[in-house]
């Protein structure tokens, strides 16, 4: 452990996240309006067990056990989620004092715990009003988002400095828009890439927002992947479509914001336009109001692809999804277990992008596992092996030149895993819930003594 606290350098950030709709519960609760997660998850069939959020943790009223816990854990930043249907019920318009009030009593809470607050504007709950008006494949939908970040920062921005505008808008566009696996559970395919620029815009409307309130850094945070050839994938179509994936999944988000403009998608019959979504100086206002003063990178494992067999059976897509090897140990998820996949992503950013990548920060990075508590107590241990391999990743990506200024482990607590309920089990701590208990974890005290050995060793 020392070994490893010693290699991340002095100012070097740790930390928890956790999102809004996922531990909040509260869904009805002085105000808040109806989210697209709400209506989603009342429709029968579209999440494991019929679970929903509307308990969740029940953090609304129990932030303060959560945040005791996050002061015992000592790590330096926690990024959490703001419900924007909880401050506009209607997405716009009224505003709703209550719910400005609680992230008022969590933030001042935070701080008198020596944590630093970083919370996210959007982590997909979406207003159900907005929703019903087109939701993010609606223009309004960006001057919206700004006007909420507004809000939210006149009443915040005096103790909170730093924000992430966006939580992972690409799995947001693919399993919200395009497959209809999450909330609003619409199933447009390409077309759905209108909802990439919208978002892209509403950040940097909103990022001008936060600017104008004092905000010292704003971030947006993706999930990005290192995209691998199927061992058994070799011909110039296989590299034609891992090609074509990397794009579609890593550069439609971020080669706007650092590059100034969106990648070719001829790979996809899509136009530089997105099918009419991009106007005449789109592309500048997000590159200007939408420059990044740090890049949040969300990483779980590769993705391994090969060429269609069929476009057509695809919706026209030129790749294949393809099995990982099955060398790699498995989550809780099945999701392979591939620690230098992170350093190989940090390390290929670098390559991309050179001087224009600015400090990134990893906002999210964890496992689930079959967690049980045994005698009070819960044993993750292989956790505990997943944190220190993936931080040693990240070790390895500051050695070969990336400035990474933290790491943020998904989650604090067991929660509402989305389409999967609360099957799968991502936390430090454990959440019995049937009683909302908190437990702590092999994996939280392991974290905890890292990171207090990460601070002593600067110490001395």
């Amino acid at each position: 452990m020392a070994a490893l606290a010693s290699r991340l350098p002095d100012g070097f950030r740790f930390g928890t996240s956790t999102a809004s709709y996922q531990i909040e519960g509260a869904a009805e609760e002085d105000g808040k309006g109806r989210s697209v997660w709400d209506t989603f998850t009342a429709l029968p069939g579209t999440v494991k067990d019929g679970d929903t959020g509307a308990v969740a943790c029940d953090h609304y009223h129990r932030f303060e056990e959560d945040v005791a816990l996050l002061r015992g854990l000592g790590g330096d930043a926690y990024r959490f989620s703001i419900s924007w249907p909880r401050i506009l019920p209607e997405g716009t318009g009224r505003i709703e004092p209550r719910g400005l009030d609680f992230y008022d009593r969590l933030v001042d809470a935070l701080l008198a715990a020596g944590v630093t607050p970083l919370p996210t504007l959007f982590h997909w709950d979406l207003p159900q009003a907005l929703e019903d008006r087109g939701g993010w494949l609606a223009r309004e939908t960006a001057d919206a988002f700004a006007g909420y970040a507004d809000t939210v920062a006149a009443r915040l921005g005096d103790r909170v400095h730093e924000w992430i505008t966006l939580n992972e808008p690409f799995i947001h566009m693919v399993f919200g828009y395009a497959l209809g696996t999450h909330a609003p559970g619409r199933t447009l395919m390409l077309d759905a890439l209108p909802v990439a620029h919208h978002q892209l815009l509403g950040h940097a409307r909103a990022a001008a927002a936060l600017r104008a309130r004092g905000a010292r850094a704003v971030l947006a945070s993706n999930n990005l992947t290192p995209v691998r050839l199927h061992e058994d994938g070799r011909t110039d179509a296989d590299r034609a479509a891992a090609a074509a994936y990397d794009t579609l999944h890593n550069r439609v988000f971020t080669d706007p914001l650092l590059l100034g403009g969106y990648p070719d998608l001829d790979a996809f019959g899509v136009p530089g336009d997105l099918g009419g979504a991009v106007r005449p100086g789109d592309t500048e206002e997000i590159a200007r109001d939408g420059r990044l003063d740090g890049l949040g990178v969300n990483y779980y494992n590769p993705t391994w692809i090969r060429a269609a067999a069929d476009p057509a059976a695809t919706g026209g897509l030129p790749f294949d999804l393809a099995e990982p090897p099955a060398e790699y140990a498995r989550t809780a998820f099945d999701w392979p277990v591939v620690p230098d996949g992170l350093s190989e992503l940090l390390t290929g950013l670098k390559e991309r992008y050179g001087d224009a990548l600015p400090p990134v920060t990893v906002t999210e990075n964890g496992c689930s596992q079959p967690d049980r508590v045994v005698g009070g107590s819960v044993d993750d241990e292989a956790r505990v092996r997943y944190l220190a391999g993936h931080l040693g990743a990240v070790a390895d990506a500051r050695d070969a030149g990336v400035d990474v200024a933290g790491y943020l482990v998904w989650s604090l607590l067991d929660n509402f895993e989305w389409a999967e309920g609360y099957s799968q089990r991502f936390g430090l701590v454990h959440v019995d819930f049937a009683t909302r208990t908190r437990t702590p974890k092999r994996s939280y005290a392991w974290y905890r003594d890292l990171i207090a050995a990460h601070r002593a060793g600067r110490k001395a």
